[in-house]
């Protein structure tokens, strides 16, 4: 979920050069001798920087602080979080032969990648120091890319060749680390307010930022380039065929801070509507429209925002931008009053805000929600007066880490069918069943009237995220969603004191049908007839997918025909695989199996690249 990374960044390495104006009555009284020089200069202005060797004497000065104060900790994982250790880059592209099933003919020629996080010198790390302590998330590693190229051998019909290839995302602060050979960020989301105040300010000191820039959550295509990208920086254009770092994405220097993870592209138009973050200052939220071409900012508006949310996504339709305000906050003055960097309100205000495409902070409809928290829309659409938006809502923010007592839960996918959850289950993980569930609003845009359901189920809440649909229909009415099934088990382990591993694991697949209705009769025996159908695939025991994506059938017809596709890790085998599956049957066996040449962690967003862009 990556998500979830604030966009906590100061520019502070941009020094620029002195510079010392002429002064003519000055020279007139210098000596004759120095004339000559001087008449040179005046086409010249001095320029006197800083003198390096000032610059490199204060950096070793408080690097040397930093190792004498703060010592650097490895988190450890228990066994059942080990694939969320870090891996090593693999080199050159690796042939992949090993499979199970059979490719479909009509599988599209593309690049399936997923990010994720990586990070560097054996894992997340720990900080002890005078000031307390400070740690990782464990969405806070270093992106990296995991790609797989399918192509038809030429001449060979329906013959395929696969390979594989994985490689960090080389941001700025990845060089920059990389380089030292050592750990030099301090830990700063998590921990005592004093630490975590202290290795913001170090890291600013030190190297111009607050956090590194991690690029670790999602890659998407644009006007035929590619990109990975996290929310607390500019996207990273990628070389999609060697997986290389191209540098920054500034929209031709029209865009330098943070650029949301899941920018959409507005049907019909194909321009791209993204949005920033600061946490510093204000303007704590700016929007923007790129051109389909990549080439020009067509749009960029202040939203006038009062305090800094956590925002991780964005909504389109065709008229539309859907801006999401929920209490997730960043305040670095909290820190100062020994509070948390990171907090969610649940008696703050909550609002989903519905402006025209080109409209102002002034034009923006504003409509009051219950308090909650969303991480990821499903998608969103104009329905006659209404807006609608269906997302993953939780009742809490899974950041920071809340404090719940779930020592006694024994919740996990073996208890799932491809009806139900068990009840008997459910009651007994009531708290952490408060996480993420469907919901769907229907906002009116004549008469501000807002209508919220919950379309699975009333009783038995199904666990689920990272939500996927046919992107031909984003912005569009749509009638198929797939998530990701949380297991529930695993997902109990983040709350653990002593955890440190992943939030979650994700053992099965869903299917949402939001147009075919199904009947279930509630505890005093009335009917709830407004529910939805759900199917499921569900993944052999101790095996767990990320990064789910739909891949378009390149003749389909209907919005489901096409596969999901997905990285898998068994943890029984210590096999990663990717499964192909039949986005029609989902039920049914994958298609094909393709076992992959070495580890694959756990990680965030996935995205179906086709070669015939």
């Amino acid at each position: 979920m990556a998500a979830c990374i604030y966009a906590c960044q100061i520019n502070c390495r941009s020094q620029k050069p002195i510079i010392i104006p002429k002064c003519k009555d000055l020279r007139a009284s210098v000596s004759s001798t120095l004339k000559p020089f001087l008449t040179n200069l005046e086409h010249f202005p001095l320029i006197v920087d800083v003198p390096k060797v000032m610059k490199e004497t204060a950096f070793k000065l408080l690097d040397t602080f930093v190792d004498l104060t703060f010592e650097f900790v490895d988190q450890p994982l228990s066994p059942s979080q080990s694939n969320f250790a870090p891996v090593d880059e693999i080199g050159e592209a690796v042939r992949v032969t090993a499979m199970e099933g059979k490719i479909p003919n009509d599988f599209p020629e593309g690049v399936y990648v997923r990010n994720g996080s990586n990070p560097l010198y054996g894992g997340f790390k720990s900080t002890k120091s005078i000031f307390g302590k400070s740690s990782h998330l464990w969405i806070e590693g270093e992106g990296m890319l995991h790609a797989l190229y399918f192509t038809k051998e030429k001449g060979k019909g329906s013959k395929w060749n696969i390979l594989y290839k994985n490689k960090y995302v080389q941001t700025e602060t990845f060089n920059m680390e990389k380089n030292r050979k050592k750990p030099g960020f301090l830990p700063n989301m998590e921990g005592d307010a004093l630490a975590v105040l202290m290795a913001s300010l170090l890291n600013v000191l030190r190297y111009g930022v607050l956090h590194k820039y991690l690029s670790n959550t999602n890659v998407f295509e644009h006007s035929k380039k590619y990109y990975s990208i996290a929310e607390n920086h500019m996207p990273q254009e990628i070389n999609i065929q060697t997986l290389e770092t191209l540098g920054n994405w500034t929209v031709n220097g029209a865009w330098s801070q943070p650029f949301t993870a899941h920018p959409k592209k507005v049907p019909g138009s194909d321009e791209l509507v993204i949005m920033g973050i600061n946490p510093l200052i204000k303007p704590y939220l700016e929007l923007g429209v790129i051109s389909a071409d990549g080439k020009q900012m067509v749009h960029k508006v202040d939203l006038k925002f009062n305090r800094c949310i956590l925002c991780h996504e964005i909504g389109v339709t065709k008229r539309y931008n859907v801006i999401l305000d929920f209490p997730l906050t960043i305040d670095i003055s909290r820190l100062i009053r020994g509070e948390e960097l990171i907090k969610y309100d649940k008696d703050e205000y909550a609002r989903i805000g519905i402006m025209l495409r080109y409209g102002d902070a002034n034009s923006i409809k504003w409509f009051e929600v219950e308090p909650c928290c969303v991480f990821h829309i499903i998608n969103c659409f104009e329905d006659n007066d209404e807006v609608v938006v269906r997302a993953c809502r939780s009742r809490r923010s899974i950041i920071p880490r809340p404090k719940l007592t779930v020592d006694e839960l024994e919740l996990s996918l073996d208890g799932l069918n491809e009806t139900s959850f068990s009840k008997n289950n459910v009651q007994l993980s009531k708290e952490l069943f408060s996480f993420f569930h469907i919901c769907e609003w229907r906002l009116n845009m004549k008469t501000g009237e807002v209508k919220m359901k919950t379309p699975t189920t009333t009783e038995d809440q199904f666990v689920m995220e990272f939500p996927i649909i046919n992107e031909h229909f984003i912005g569009l009415k749509n009638k198929f969603g797939y998530l990701q099934l949380v297991d529930s088990e695993a997902f109990s382990n983040y709350f653990a004191k002593n955890s440190s591993g992943g939030f979650a694991k994700f053992g099965g697949l869903a299917k949402l049908h939001f147009e075919e209705r199904e009947v279930e009769i509630s505890k005093d025996d009335k009917e709830e007839e407004d529910l939805i159908k759900v199917e499921y695939h569900i993944f052999p025991k101790n095996t767990f997918c990320t990064g789910a994506t739909f891949v378009p059938k390149l003749e389909g017809v209907d919005e489901d025909d096409g596969w999901i596709v997905a990285f898998t890790h068994n943890e029984n085998t210590n096999e990663s695989q990717v499964y192909i599956i039949d986005a029609k049957k989902i039920k049914g066996e994958p298609v094909a199996i393709i076992t992959l040449p070495c580890r694959v962690p756990y990680g965030f967003h996935g995205a179906f690249m086709p070669l015939n862009l």
